[in-house]
């Protein structure tokens, strides 16, 4: 990928992040807020074990609570990392692409988390029509996240090797 190829593939897939995290972090919250509405009536004739967890989800199944709580944190530090991710590729220096590549693996890491509970959610059965838009969109943003991760990396090379500013 030449140097001029690579910023405009960055930005892209940066800029698709940022409206997936930002996607998926209204999805898990308004999860996490019908939780804790619904959880003081029905969590209370449930038995011991599952009054622990602080956030009983009426909806969906045992895997939920994982799901939720990891999309809202990965949808929060995605969104942060696209954001400054995209400032980060506008300076187009090794040192900021450096810094937009580490914290794109970091949200990438968080993202596979997420989604491997997600898989794990759709493997046992039942979930709803959100749920299961919030498990769609975390299997397409770990892959738009790998891509950008890729063309990041491309963008270093082409600086490292492509005589731009390192």
């Amino acid at each position: 990928m030449a140097s001029g190829g690579a910023k405009p593939a960055i930005f892209f897939l940066l800029f698709v992040n940022l409206i997936l995290y930002l996607i998926i972090t209204i999805i898990a919250s308004w999860a996490v807020n019908h939780g804790i509405e619904e959880s003081l009536e029905q969590a209370s004739v449930l038995s011991t074990p599952a009054k622990l967890f602080p956030i009983y989800f009426p909806f969906g199944n045992m895997a939920t609570g994982y799901v939720v709580i990891l999309s809202l944190l990965a949808g929060v530090v995605g969104f942060t990392t696209s954001a400054t991710g995209m400032s980060n590729a506008a300076q187009w220096n090794a040192s900021d692409l450096y810094a937009a590549s580490a914290s794109s693996l970091i949200t990438w890491s968080l993202t596979m988390l997420a989604m491997g509970f997600a898989c794990k959610e759709i493997h046992i059965g039942w979930s709803g029509t959100t749920l299961r838009a919030l498990e769609a969109l975390l299997i397409i943003v770990s892959g738009t996240q790998l891509l950008g991760m890729i063309a990041i990396h491309a963008g270093i090379e082409a600086l490292s090797y492509g005589g731009g500013r390192v």
